[in-house]
Parts: C-alpha cells; sequence; structure tokens
C-alpha cells in the first residue's frame, strides 16, 4: 500500500487526541477521588503538550514510525503518574481511576457510531464495498475528509477501549479486578500486578491474543451500523 500524509494526518490527530483524553481522563477521576498526582504534573487537560513531554515516544515517535512503516495504522502510549500508596490504601478508588480511561475511548466510539449514522441517513455516507479502520465509511466529494475522520475515531477508540479492558497487566482492565474481587484477593492481585514479569507475561499474552477477542467486537458493531450488509 502507497503512503498517504492524508491518512498520516488524519491518523495522528485522532490518536493525540483521543490518547490525550484517555489520560486526562485517568487523571481527572483521581484527582476526584483523592490522589492529585497528576493534577500536580499536569495531566488533567486535553492539552496534548504535557502529555507529549512525559511520554515523547509513546505519543510523538512511535505513533509516526509504526505508520510509516506499515501505512495503514499507528500504535503508541502515553501516561499519567499516580501515587502507588494511594491506590494500595484505596483499590476500588484506583479501579475507578483505571475505568476512567477507557471509558472515554467508549464514549468517543458512540459519537462516531451516531455521527455515521447521521450521515448515512442524510445520504452522504454509504457502506463501502470492503471495511479496514481507515476506510470503515464510503463518501464522495468534500465528505471524503470527514468520513476518513470518523473511520479511525471510531475504530481507533474501538481498539483502545477493548485493549484496554483486557484483565491482564498492565492493562487498565487489571486493575479493575478489584472491583469485583474481596479483600484479600484483591491485596493478592496487586502484589501480582506488581512483579515485573507478570507485567511482561500480560503484554505479550495481550498483544498476540487481542486479535482474536477484537475482531469480531469491530465486525458486529460494522454490521450494525450498516443493517442488512455482512461484512466478515
Amino acid at each position: 500500500m502507497t503512503f498517504n500524509v492524508f491518512h498520516l494526518a488524519a491518523w495522528y490527530l485522532v490518536f493525540v487526541f483521543s490518547t490525550t483524553l484517555h489520560e486526562a481522563a485517568h487523571a481527572l477521576v483521581a484527582w476526584k477521588l483523592g490522589d492529585p498526582t497528576a493534577y500536580h504534573g499536569g495531566q488533567v487537560t486535553l492539552d496534548p503538550r504535557p502529555h507529549m513531554k512525559r511520554e515523547p515516544w509513546g505519543m510523538i515517535w512511535i505513533p509516526l514510525l509504526t505508520f510509516m512503516i506499515n501505512k495503514t495504522w499507528m500504535i503508541g502510549w502515553a501516561s499519567a503518574p499516580y501515587d502507588p500508596e494511594w491506590a494500595w490504601r484505596y483499590p476500588k478508588r484506583a479501579a475507578w481511576m483505571a475505568l476512567a480511561g477507557p471509558a472515554s475511548n467508549l464514549l468517543l466510539v458512540i459519537i462516531s457510531f451516531i455521527l455515521i449514522r447521521i450521515g448515512l441517513n442524510a445520504g452522504v455516507f454509504y457502506a463501502p464495498m470492503s471495511i479496514d479502520f481507515t476506510n470503515a465509511i464510503g463518501a464522495q466529494g468534500p465528505w471524503q475528509g470527514i468520513a476518513l475522520l470518523l473511520s479511525v475515531m471510531f475504530s481507533l477508540n474501538l481498539v483502545l477501549f477493548v485493549f484496554n479492558l483486557l484483565p491482564l497487566p498492565p492493562m487498565d482492565g487489571s486493575a479493575a479486578l478489584p472491583l469485583i474481587l474481596s479483600e484479600n484477593a484483591t491485596q493478592a492481585w496487586m502484589i501480582l500486578m506488581r512483579q515485573p514479569a507478570v507485567m511482561l507475561i500480560g503484554m505479550i499474552a495481550a498483544w498476540n491474543g487481542f486479535g482474536y477477542i477484537f475482531r469480531p467486537i469491530f465486525l458486529t458493531l460494522i454490521n450494525l451500523l450498516y443493517p442488512g450488509s455482512y461484512y466478515r
């Protein structure tokens, strides 16, 4: 596939906004629940610059590099600081902090879904012949740019939502488990999550198993987006 500068710009714009919102949600909920660490670090903001300053590789270089290599998607990361002692004392509060990030991505998925449906009903969007992350919406003329942004917004945030909810360290889903675990089980789980080897194993397992989990979710939503179509 040839390099497309417009696709790069769309992906990076959506990536920066979505990742910034994700980390700002973590930071905001932590602050409201008693941990001002990220607030004092300047992460309670939709200005991407503090997040880029904290994670320049994850927010700038790796996303651009991965897109230039594969030309169809990008990966990266960001982080918001928190007080581990606060998380140890209040594991359920820390769990809500962890869920706030994926929840922000789910919100963007829902907004994108609604806007796409509005465009379909208005006749400016249509179901494309084939679906991928960048081309999930058919459009002509000036609507192509908007369709591109909405395609990436929908797809990328669905990836961020599902991937971060995996109950494997160091993903957010693993930190949310104290909401359903007993006190003793929570303490044991939190000790386990702090082990570097466990986090490495969790990341490898998540990376290798994610496609099997994500693909049916993505196709289900795409087929709901275009009733009567059957994308596989």
